[in-house]
């Protein structure tokens, strides 16, 4: 196999599968942090997602929830970087050790089964929710709609990269 700096070369689409996962997340958390700070969402006057219950204390929920989101989206790029299969040498006790395969892959699969069943599961039951008399309404809930339309791929692109780790890491080991 051919390696470079002693890693096994990563597939060009499995790169650009581990670069989208992240990506998938960004609208939905682009979305609710708009909202966090104000920004009209077309929600009812009796629902705590209305305009008027932010900026305040849930604003800091849902940039939270964005932020650790996109942080586990992130977390994807290791599954394709030497830092997913080796630990950087600047840390303490555990630098330049090797990563067992199952340390990355059992998360991740468990991961991208829990995203897929979660946004799978949601999008069945999106017409309801967004039936609800609060909920947005014409342009409001197109836009809410195209930003969590992405997450149904995060599942699936974290799967497909976590299958590439294991089969690139057990063929090298």
């Amino acid at each position: 196999m051919t390696t470079i700096e002693g890693f096994p070369i990563v597939p060009r689409a499995v790169r650009w599968a581990a670069r989208a996962a992240p990506l998938t997340l960004l609208p939905s958390g682009l979305w609710r942090c708009a909202i966090a700070f104000g920004m009209p969402s077309g929600f009812g006057a009796s629902d705590p997602m209305h305009r008027s219950n932010f900026p305040g204390w849930t604003s800091l929920y849902l940039i939270g929830l964005s932020l650790v989101a996109e942080g586990l989206g992130l977390l994807t790029l290791g599954l394709v970087r030497p830092w997913g299969e080796r630990v950087p040498r600047w840390v303490p006790v555990l630098g330049g050790r090797n990563i067992p395969v199952p340390a990355a892959a059992v998360p991740a699969s468990l991961g991208a089964a829990a995203v897929t069943v979660i946004t799978v599961l949601s999008s069945f039951g999106w017409d309801e929710e967004m039936a609800d008399p609060t909920a947005p309404k014409g342009a409001a809930a197109w836009l809410m709609t195209a930003c969590y339309l992405p997450l149904l791929a995060w599942g699936p692109l974290l799967g497909w990269v976590t299958v590439a780790y294991y089969r690139r890491r057990r063929k090298a080991g």
